[in-house]
């Protein structure tokens, strides 16, 4: 089996394993201030996207195929503002709608910034996953209309936190 065949092969047993140990249960980010400034991200996740389709006729947006579902390749103007997170494609490993980074902050605190944030924006969560082996968290947030969702993917890379963002092509785009 090819190298990267076999690591994703078990980046996905490992993530479906960890899946089960995750709790649901919210983060209270009782570490991170709401006014804290964390820099610049990107995560890695399991899923192997398709190439971008063509623009929206609407928005001019386009959007991608994941493993976790179709989404929006940005985010709309709409969408709450990442305090102290870098916008970055450093670290990105597949097709997201946004990837920041982070400096100094940990992957918990910066779950917990991304579910204070969505909640605040009238999201509900739908789950947390998390602390993942890899020290990371996934949150998972419902939308309006009924099918938007968003998944944050937290995790520690050295002394950068990433955070990527992905946006269901379900939810509404400017």
């Amino acid at each position: 089996m090819k190298p990267v065949l076999r690591r994703l092969c078990v980046t996905i047993l490992a993530a479906v394993a960890l899946a089960g140990c995750g709790s649901s249960a919210v983060l209270d980010g009782s570490s991170l201030p709401p006014t804290s400034s964390p820099a610049a991200v990107a995560s890695a996740r399991p899923e192997t996207p398709t190439p971008s389709v063509a623009p929206s006729a609407s928005t001019g947006a386009t959007q991608s195929d994941t493993a976790w579902g179709r989404i929006w390749d940005s985010l709309p103007s709409s969408f709450p503002a990442v305090p102290g997170g870098t916008a970055s494609e450093e670290g990105a490993t597949g097709a997201s709608s946004a990837v920041y980074t982070f400096q100094g902050q940990s992957s918990k605190d910066v779950a917990a910034l991304m579910q204070r944030l969505l909640s605040g924006a009238g999201y509900s969560t739908l789950g947390l996953t998390g602390p993942l082996e890899n020290g990371g968290y996934v949150v998972d947030m419902a939308g309006q209309p009924q099918g938007c969702k968003v998944q944050a993917n937290v995790a520690p890379t050295g002394s950068v936190t990433t955070l990527t963002i992905l946006y269901a092509a379900a939810c509404p785009h400017d």
